[in-house]
C-alpha cells in the first residue's frame, strides 16, 4: 500500500495570505494610507465606538470606513450618516476578513488620498484574529458586560492586538467586572498591549483614544 499523503492546507493558507498581506501593507505605507483592523465580539460597540471615534477625527483628517458583515448595510449606512465615506463588505458567510478581500474593499472605496482608513471586521473572537488583513494596526474592544475573562478564553485576539478598548465603562455598577483584572489578564497574553478604557456612550476616554491614533498617523 502506498504511503499516504497528507497536505497541511491551513497551513498553505495562512502563509499565503501572510505574504499577500505584507504587500497590502507595504503599498498602503507608500500611499501614506494607515489602515486599522478593528475586531471584537458582537455587540461590544464597535460601529457605536467608530462613530464616537469619528467625531473626533473626521475634521483633522482625510478617513474612511470598511464595514465588514456577513449581511446587511446597517452599520456602512450609520457611518454615511455621520458624513464619513464607507462602503459594505459582505463575506457570503464567512466568519472573517483576508488580505485580498481587504484589498477588494479598498479598491471599490477609491481610497487615494485617504489618511486613515479602518476595517471593522467582522463581529467574533476566533477567525479574525487568525487572518492579517494587511493592516497596520489590530484593535480589539472588549465590553463590560462581557465580562474581564475574555482574554483567558481567546488568547489569539488579545495577541495580535496593539491596543484593547474596553468599552462600556459607564455600566460598571451594574455589572460583576474587575478592570483590574481585564487588564492583567489582557497583558499575560500580550505584554506590550496598550489598554483604552471608554464609554462610546457618554464620551468617556474617546479624547485620549483619538489624540492617539492621530500620534500614529
Amino acid at each position: 500500500m502506498d504511503e499516504l499523503k497528507i497536505i497541511e492546507l491551513r497551513e498553505s493558507v495562512f502563509e499565503d495570505n501572510n505574504a499577500d498581506a505584507a504587500l497590502l501593507r507595504q503599498s498602503l505605507k507608500e500611499e501614506k494610507t494607515f489602515l486599522i483592523n478593528l475586531m471584537s465580539a458582537p455587540g461590544s460597540g464597535k460601529t457605536t465606538t467608530l462613530l464616537a471615534l469619528l467625531k473626533k477625527l473626521a475634521p483633522k483628517i482625510n478617513v474612511g470606513v470598511m464595514e465588514a458583515d456577513i449581511d446587511s448595510a446597517v452599520d456602512a449606512e450609520a457611518i454615511a450618516a455621520a458624513g464619513v465615506r464607507s462602503i459594505q463588505l459582505h463575506t457570503g458567510g464567512m466568519c472573517h476578513l483576508d488580505a485580498d478581500m481587504c484589498r477588494q474593499g479598498l479598491r471599490e472605496l477609491d481610497y487615494e488620498g485617504t489618511e486613515l482608513i479602518i476595517l471593522e471586521n467582522v463581529g467574533n473572537l476566533v477567525c479574525p484574529a487568525e487572518f492579517d488583513t494587511g493592516a497596520h494596526m489590530n484593535m480589539t474592544i472588549l465590553s463590560v458586560p462581557e465580562g474581564h475573562d475574555k482574554p483567558l478564553k481567546y488568547p489569539l485576539m488579545y495577541q495580535t492586538c496593539n491596543a484593547l478598548i474596553i468599552n462600556k465603562i459607564d455600566t460598571l455598577p451594574y455589572f460583576d467586572f474587575d478592570m483590574d483584572k481585564a487588564i492583567a489578564y489582557a497583558k499575560m497574553r500580550n505584554p506590550e498591549i496598550l489598554v483604552f478604557p471608554i464609554s462610546a456612550k457618554t464620551g468617556e476616554g474617546i479624547d485620549a483614544l483619538a489624540d492617539w491614533i492621530l500620534g500614529l498617523i
